[in-house]
Formats: structure tokens, sequence, C-alpha cells
């Protein structure tokens, strides 16, 4: 969380331009990270977001509310003084990558991951070079050096920003690969989100829905919503 609950104790929210930086202000005041540092954005459209957050505010401030707020002051204070850390740590699941773990049956299922899954697979390999293998069961498969070595340039290129939607995306889908699709174009977050709940949505079709399960999906929806959105505001 970015502050605990408290009172409202401004009356004025504005995006600014200060020495080329887009920020916030409340009351005229430059609107700082939990660390200190002043909240430094990189677009326009980034910083009025944020201020319609801080402006939908009511008597209480409630940082749940104020998701883009959050991955922007982690952006700032965890990804940036952190950078090869964090690409390291996302580019690391590459190597148990949700697409390449496949069901040995029952058939109907391995179909639908071959047919949903692989794609995504293919256009990795053609877009960036890199060539995840694919294995069934829990048996591990070692990926190649070459394609974890082009995954690392790929997600080292990102700025903070972009970075730390890249970052969420991965974590949440459990993949890399959906990740990139989705910083790349090539598919939208809610493409990504269904994929990476392939199997989960196939057992509720055949077993029934699980409550847990369906909050762990909605939860997955709505962390990747908001780092898609924030790739957005960031090429706005």
């Amino acid at each position: 969380m970015i502050y605990q609950t408290a009172r409202r104790f401004y009356k004025e929210v504005t995006a600014i331009l200060i020495e080329g930086a887009f920020q916030v202000a409340l009351d005229g005041r430059s609107v700082r990270t939990p660390s200190g540092a002043v909240l430094s954005l990189p677009t326009a459209a980034l910083a009025e977001a944020i201020a319609l957050e801080w402006a939908a505010q009511t008597d209480t401030i409630d940082p749940a509310t104020m998701p883009i707020m959050q991955l922007a002051c982690t952006a700032l204070d965890r990804v940036a003084p952190n950078r090869k850390g964090i690409v390291a740590d996302t580019v690391a699941y590459a190597r148990s990558d949700l697409l390449c773990y496949r069901a040995d049956n029952p058939p109907e299922l391995v179909q639908k991951q071959a047919e949903a899954w692989q794609p995504i697979l293919n256009w990795l390999s053609t877009d960036i070079d890199a060539t995840l293998l694919v294995t069934t069961g829990i048996m591990h498969v070692a990926q190649d050096d070459a394609a974890i070595a082009a995954l690392n340039q790929t997600v080292a290129a990102f700025e903070d920003f972009p970075l730390t939607a890249v970052a969420q995306m991965t974590q949440v889908f459990g993949s890399l690969a959906l990740a990139l699709a989705v910083a790349r174009l090539y598919i939208p977050w809610t493409k990504a989100a269904d994929l990476a709940a392939l199997d989960e949505v196939y057992q509720a079709e055949r077993w029934g829905e699980d409550r847990e399960a369906m909050e762990r999906r909605r939860s997955m929806r709505a962390e990747a919503e908001q780092a898609s959105r924030l790739l957005d505001l960031c090429k706005a």
C-alpha cells in the first residue's frame, strides 16, 4: 500500500510539469512516494490518471482505490533502484513458464492447451528470437541459454515504468511469454488473462466452480488490467 488509510487533507489536485518532469500536486505541493521521492512521471497522461485517482478520494484516502498511483510508487521506489534484480526475477519466469508445461491427459485439455498456448510461443520465437521448449506433466525442461539471453535483452530494454507493468503481468500470469505478448501489442490483456486461466476454467467446466479459484481469477484480471493500463499511459 502506498499510504495507510487517512483522512483527506487537500482540496485541489493538479497534474503539473516541473523541469521537464510530470508530477501531481495536492494544493500546490508535489506528491511524494512512500520513500520520500517526488512522484516524477514519464508522461502527462500518467500524471493526469494519477491526479484523477487522488481527486476521486472522498473524506478518507483509500490506497486500494489508487492502483496506478501504487504502480507508479513501485516503479520509483522498488524498480528503479533495483533494475538488475527486477529484470533477472522477471526473466526467471521463462525457465518455468506456464505455457511450456502441458497436460498429458485428458486429450481434450491437451488439445486446448496446444491450440491456445502454442501460437504465443511461436510468436515469441519469431518476434524475439526466443524459442522456449515444451514439456508435459511436471517433468522439468531446461530452456536454451540463447532464448533466455534474448528474453533478458528484451526485458532489460523497458524503461522503469513499463518494466514495472511487465513484471507485474509476468507474476500474475505465471508467464513471461504472455506478459511480453501484451507489452508488444500481440494480444490484449484480456486474451492473456483468459490464456493464463485456461486450466482453471477447464476444471471448473468439468467439476464445478470453486469460490477461491473464482476470486483468484478476479484478482489476476484486476492486476493485469491495471498493469496494461500503465503500459498504455506510458505511451500516451
